[in-house]
């Protein structure tokens, strides 16, 4: 290919809304350029490299024995009605309405699609197990997009689906998927760590997330220094901490006026007290499933996963009393799990009036336990000697509050447990954890059976006997992938790309192109690479060499050869990798045969 008829309209000034190095990188190096938030035309140069990461990802997919799909981006939302996800996904699923007033959803994954297909056409023990993956476009109608690709509305995701018949053949194919990443990130040139992860939305029993340490990434990696325990920020789970002691016995419970005082901060400051010493209660409630659920239910009045039964029109909300630390965040994959799995969001203002007969701001714990659902407190409050909490009370918080002896940590609708983020001094089996941020980049899932119940896909075992597929999920963000590897690899001039990914492997940069002399020589090494099946990029636009090398280092082509007018007549031509400063002078005659000897030596080290 010849940079002179390329696209590739790279820019100098760093874009004002990109944040991290990628973002500015991607959108400097026409890889890309932003259309709306969350939304990017890929250029030339970027789609060559995406182009790249699918055909890594597609072959290691198709070596582990999966099968490749297509499934339409829309899909009827009544599939999403009856998993229960178009209630778990909330405002993050984009909606839309036909002009026959039919519902559908544009597919942030396809859990429900393939399920259904698998519903329509699995029906014995001899069919499984199955794999189907597919490589599409996504959409999340994202709160915040930012970070470029790494966080946008619309992105490409390898998402893959196995059937099986029981939990063995599960763990074969979460085995096989899992070592398939390992291979797909290594060969993309990626350093990658793997943690345990929380399935979210997504639902199931087990989770691994593949991680890529970087400072700019918005997900948390939570470690012990040995390396004996790793997850992200929403599964790392926290030691109990040990019962605070005091010297003398605690006052009884006291009522202290706080007019409009109700966030933490304000609390402290006006009674003198520290975060660590509140008890922040947080009042939950499942939501309404909506309407249309009632065409899936089996009577008037049934249960469904756990949940309330549906009384009339949609479901009786139940509601949770959380209770954490002041200074702690509660982690709301961790309190879903501490209930059971259900599906909760923070009350609206009049259930919380309702529970506590109080303003939002001054919900506790003290005689609360019988009028919500469940009670769910956290290690670190139980853990308390006493402390400052909401009076259920307009304006009044209460000192001296003892855990168990002021509010129970015992009972039916009551749970002790870690639902909180883990913080700088936590430990983990005794041994402190540390923290460092990462980019995810792909996550593997056991779902178990919790979609091909709801959706019937069912098979007849040797016995005759029906049962629920038994089903795990693999996932990948193929834009990820590409923002990743330039975050852990530039310089300040520009991308140093993996050879593996790289828009191009070798640069043939003619200097003086007004020489025909030089311009003949950079063709002769261009031509002698594209028979020899190297990707080759030749720049032979007229300008100056100053400006050629300025672009030759900000889209980072691995190797690049420099044709110019005096080494050309010393019979010489210059080859340097972009990740090193030095060049190395080399005969004309040879350099074809050493560029493609730098190219085959980068693309071995990505396999050591």
């Amino acid at each position: 290919m010849r940079y002179s008829r390329m696209f590739i309209p790279t820019v100098k000034e760093v874009p004002a809304d990109a944040e991290t190095t990628s973002h500015k990188l991607m959108i400097r190096a026409a890889l890309c350029r932003k259309v709306a938030s969350g939304t990017y035309t890929y250029l030339p140069l970027g789609w060559r490299s995406l182009l790249k990461v699918i055909a890594i990802v597609r072959e290691e997919m198709d070596k582990a024995g999966a099968q490749e799909i297509l499934v339409p981006c829309m899909q009827p939302a009544e599939l999403w009605d009856k998993t229960g996800r178009s209630i778990d996904y909330g405002p993050t699923l984009f909606r839309l309405t036909d002009r026959h007033g039919r519902e559908s959803v544009l597919e942030p994954t396809a859990e429900e699609v393939v399920t259904y297909l698998a519903a329509g056409e699995i029906n014995s023990y001899k069919q499984l197990p199955v794999n189907l993956y597919q490589i599409s476009p996504k959409f999340r109608d994202e709160f915040r997009p930012r970070f470029g690709v790494i966080r946008s509305r619309e992105f490409i995701m390898k998402d893959a689906y196995s059937f099986d018949a029981d939990p063995k053949g599960l763990d074969k194919s979460y085995k096989s998927m899992y070592d398939a990443y390992c291979r797909i990130f290594k060969r993309c040139g990626l350093d990658y760590v793997i943690v345990e992860a929380e399935s979210g939305e997504m639902g199931g029993s087990g989770s691994h997330q593949f991680t890529i340490p970087c400072e700019s990434g918005e997900d948390t990696i939570v470690y012990t220094e040995d390396g004996s325990y790793a997850a992200n920020l929403e599964r790392a789970a926290v030691d109990p901490l040990s019962k605070e002691k005091v010297a003398t016995k605690i006052a009884s419970p006291e009522e202290v006026h706080t007019p409009n005082i109700g966030s933490i901060e304000a609390v402290c400051t006006f009674l003198k007290t520290q975060p660590k010493d509140m008890v922040k209660a947080l009042i939950f409630k499942t939501p309404k499933f909506p309407p249309e659920f009632e065409k899936y239910a089996a009577a008037e009045e049934a249960k469904h996963d756990g949940r309330p039964v549906i009384v009339g029109k949609g479901w009786a909300p139940i509601t949770i009393l959380a209770l954490v630390r002041g200074d702690h965040e509660i982690n709301m994959e961790k309190l879903t799990q501490a209930i059971g799995g259900e599906h909760v969001e923070l009350a609206d203002e009049p259930t919380i009036e309702k529970v506590t007969g109080a303003k939002v701001g001054f919900a506790g714990p003290v005689g609360i336990a019988d009028k919500v659902s469940k009670m769910i407190i956290d290690h670190a409050v139980a853990a308390m000697a006493a402390g400052v909490t909401g009076a259920n009370k307009t304006d009044y918080h209460t000192k001296n509050v003892v855990p168990g002896r002021d509010f129970p940590l015992e009972g039916e609708n009551i749970t002790v447990a870690d639902i909180r983020y883990a913080v700088e001094g936590d430990t983990y089996n005794g041994k402190k954890l540390l923290f460092k941020k990462g980019i995810e980049v792909g996550q593997v899932f056991k779902l178990g059976t919790k979609y091909s119940e709801k959706l019937g896909a069912k098979f007849l075992d040797e016995n005759g006997d029906e049962k629920p597929c038994i089903m795990g999920c693999y996932g990948i963000g193929i834009n990820r992938i590409l923002a990743s590897a330039i975050e852990i690899s530039n310089d300040d001039n520009g991308i140093i790309w993996p050879i593996s990914i790289a828009p191009f492997e070798v640069l043939v940069t003619s200097v003086n192109q007004d020489d025909e002399k030089v311009a003949q020589v950079a063709e002769d090494i261009y031509r002698d690479l594209m028979r020899k099946g190297i990707d080759v990029l030749l720049d032979d636009r007229a300008l100056r060499g100053g400006v050629k090398f300025k672009d030759a280092d900000l889209i980072g082509i691995p190797v690049r050869v420099t044709v110019g007018r005096k080494s050309v007549a010393d019979g010489n031509v210059e080859i340097k990798l972009r990740s090193e400063t030095r060049s190395t002078k080399v005969l004309i005659e040879e350099a074809p045969d050493r560029a493609i000897e730098l190219v085959n030596s980068l693309k071995e080290k990505l396999k050591t």
